[in-house]
């Protein structure tokens, strides 16, 4: 399994909608895509600014590059998810996922 793990960052007053846009748009139009075994949204905000992280699960590399492409740690943005990002991680990471268990 590979995690996809990638970062971007808004101004407080475009949070909500960075993550509304994720989690009614983004998110789920990935679960279409051959390979992909879920995510996780992670959300920090501070006065100045709210980090996001993103982390999808893909079965292979073979997956991701059919989510992201050739050149798959490009990362991906749907256009109006630009206007809201204020600054963002130039490029996606990839890990081997070794162990995974989440909190019931």
């Amino acid at each position: 399994m590979i995690a996809r793990h990638w970062r971007g960052w808004t101004r407080p007053e475009n949070a909500d909608a960075y993550e509304k846009l994720l989690r009614e748009s983004v998110l789920p139009g990935i679960h279409n895509i051959e390979g992909h075994s879920g995510f996780l949204l992670l959300r920090n905000d501070s006065p100045q600014e709210s980090q996001f992280i993103v982390i999808n699960f893909f079965d292979s590399l073979e997956a991701v590059k059919r989510f992201a492409g050739k050149d798959y740690r490009i990362p991906v943005f749907e256009p109006e998810a630009r206007q809201l990002l204020s600054r963002v991680d130039p490029f996606a990471n990839h890990f081997d996922v070794r162990v995974a268990e989440l909190p019931k």
